[in-house]
């Protein structure tokens, strides 16, 4: 059987995470890329990605992609006036939505929801839930990682969570938690701005933003990640988090009711009753090495990077035939 030529697909570096696992298909990636970086030409910014390469504003033109993976509304304009094609019509898309929908819960109409040529795809089943897709047909593509390894230790008696712009997204990400869990033992903070939370109380401390492979082994020196979001789309540094073998505490809010089984630590809506389980895995660090064993083993089943990729691929197919 011939072996299917790979494609060309024009994507946008928005969530970084997300991307790394993305471009690792089997196929051409092409990264918009300009020279003051901003939001529309982030391009590779300095990552490892082998299959992926960077094209200018300009180059866009010629480049003749055979599809378009979509993650913000602006971009429909962008790819008609640089490459003078429109995505849905003449040239194959799918729009990858990453987030919870906003302001409202459950009646909020998602940007395409008035279109039926390029499908949305959902990477949470809550997402797809709680969306309102209208005429935009809908597929559930669930996160998956590359695995980074069974590299827990949780020598530091901290909890560790992973928030950008913690201050701004306050009760978004449960930013208001982390003292209750700070008055039990230190929390360290990785993410973009974090250093904002330094001074608000003794024991929550700021770790920077750091790249992945600084930041995994920072994260697995600390005995339990914190899940503390209470409307946001299923975080991947959980996910990342599982996979190193931390025991995990988290709010049991969106996706994280599926992918946090009982046995990977704690998961509830009551503060109270997590900051008990908090306490006790930091305290009993057996007992944190086998909840961590749990996640991980869990993470790997159903959030692995080859579902993942497989999923894509079927998808991609689909809309290029």
């Amino acid at each position: 059987m011939k072996e299917k030529a790979p494609l060309r697909i024009l994507v946008w570096h928005v969530h970084g995470s997300w991307t790394e696992a993305f471009v690792r298909g089997g196929h051409r990636y092409f990264v918009p890329s300009s020279a003051d970086g901003g939001p529309w030409g982030l391009g590779l910014s300095g990552r490892e990605w082998p299959a992926a390469e960077e094209v200018s504003f300009p180059e866009l033109a010629d480049l003749d992609p055979d599809v378009v993976v979509l993650q913000r509304p602006e971009e429909l304009e962008l790819v008609a006036q640089w490459l003078r094609r429109r995505p849905g019509k003449d040239l194959p898309a799918v729009f990858v939505e990453h987030d919870t929908p906003r302001p409202h819960a459950a009646i909020t109409r998602h940007p395409l929801s008035d279109r039926d040529d390029i499908p949305v795809v959902h990477v949470t089943h809550f997402n797809d839930l709680m969306w309102d897709s209208g005429l935009a047909p809908t597929t559930v593509i669930p996160h998956g990682i590359p695995d980074p390894g069974e590299r827990y230790t949780g020598e530091l008696p901290h909890g560790v969570a992973l928030i950008n712009e913690p201050v701004r997204r306050g009760r978004i990400t449960g930013t208001d938690l982390l003292p209750a869990f700070a008055e039990l033992a230190p929390v360290d903070v990785y993410g973009i701005g974090s250093e904002e939370l330094d001074g608000r109380h003794r024991s929550l401390r700021s770790g920077g933003d750091l790249r992945s492979r600084e930041l995994h082994t920072e994260m697995a020196r600390r005995r339990v990640y914190l899940h503390t979001a209470r409307w946001t789309s299923l975080g991947l540094s959980l996910l990342e988090a599982m996979h190193l073998g931390m025991p995990v505490v988290a709010l049991a809010t969106t996706e994280a009711v599926h992918a946090v089984p009982s046995g990977a630590g704690a998961i509830s809506t009551d503060v109270l009753s997590l900051a008990k389980a908090y306490r006790e895995l930091i305290h009993e660090p057996d007992f944190a090495v086998l909840a961590g064993k749990s996640a991980r083993e869990f993470a790997l089943a159903h959030y692995g990077l080859e579902a993942f990729l497989d999923r894509w691929d079927a998808l991609l197919t689909e809309v290029t035939a």
